[in-house]
């Protein structure tokens, strides 16, 4: 079983994104039996809440639903459960690595290096309401993680 974390600043926007989009992509591929798949925040801002409704609005039109979703904060003990832990931005990262201890497994990465677009980042639809512009992004690192994965 392949277990993957995907991590951003609040765990309401980007992340929660990337989690229901990587688990409908694994579903229509049969696979779902085969991944553990959730999300977290580097902040305490949001723990509890559920996905911010732009967001949820963004999946729903793509026939994604997030319900039951409450943000969670990064545990240190995440970093063994997990086989990948996956941030959003280079803070993200950053931030990941001081809560997690480093990075000795090189689990951490950026999600859209698995879209061929290693160094950049997912588009913060907090900052830009551009929450299309995050659809694309998301979805594109998905499917390269997948499609890497799988191969």
């Amino acid at each position: 079983m392949v277990k993957i974390l995907f991590v951003c600043h609040g765990n309401i926007c980007r992340s929660p994104m990337a989690e229901f989009v990587m688990k409908d992509l694994v579903k229509k591929a049969g696979q779902e039996a085969e991944f553990e798949i959730a999300s977290a925040a580097t902040s305490t801002e949001e723990i509890g809440n559920p996905v911010y409704p732009p967001a949820r609005r963004e999946l729903a039109a793509h026939g994604i639903g997030c319900a039951g979703h409450a943000a969670r904060q990064l545990r240190r003990a995440d970093y063994d459960h997990y086989d990948l832990l996956i941030g959003m931005d280079g803070a993200n990262v950053r931030n990941m690595r001081r809560m997690c201890g480093g990075d000795p497994g090189g689990k951490i990465r950026l999600l859209l290096d698995f879209a061929g677009r290693p160094g950049q980042e997912v588009a913060d639809p907090w900052y830009t309401g551009d929450f299309t512009a995050t659809w694309r992004d998301v979805e594109a690192g998905c499917r390269g993680l997948l499609e890497q994965l799988n191969s």
